[in-house]
């Protein structure tokens, strides 16, 4: 099962890395990982460095996705977002969190994007 749930992952960040090159963003980095946490995409677009935490799902019994980015997460997001900062030196740059939803239908290859730009701040 975990393998599974990998696959569906990397799956969700394929298709949330072309919807955000469709919509023109610059992508700097896929998956970000320090001892702090990981973030799953880093894109930047007009003046913003984004952290993008992807969630994908098998439809929405359990929730939308977004719904699962719990404060624990988003703290670990935070943390992750400090060290790249550092990491990379960038200064004079604005930042923001968003979640990317991928919801995929398991009758046929079709899936739903919903990209929520600033959706937490800490």
């Amino acid at each position: 099962m975990k393998a599974f749930n990998k696959d569906i992952g990397a799956l969700g960040e394929d298709i949330s890395e072309n919807y955000l090159k469709n919509l023109g963003y610059k992508i700097l980095h896929r998956n970000f990982k320090c001892k702090c946490g990981e973030i799953d995409l880093i894109a930047e677009n007009k003046g913003y460095i984004s952290f993008i935490e992807v969630k994908t799902r098998y439809g929405t019994n359990f929730g939308m996705p977004a719904e699962s980015v719990i404060y624990s997460k988003q703290r670990r997001i935070y943390k992750a977002a400090q060290v790249y900062i550092l990491m990379k030196n960038i200064t004079n740059s604005n930042f923001r969190f968003d979640v990317m939803e991928v919801i995929l239908n398991s009758d046929n290859n079709d899936f739903l994007v919903n990209y929520i730009e600033d959706a937490f701040q800490l």
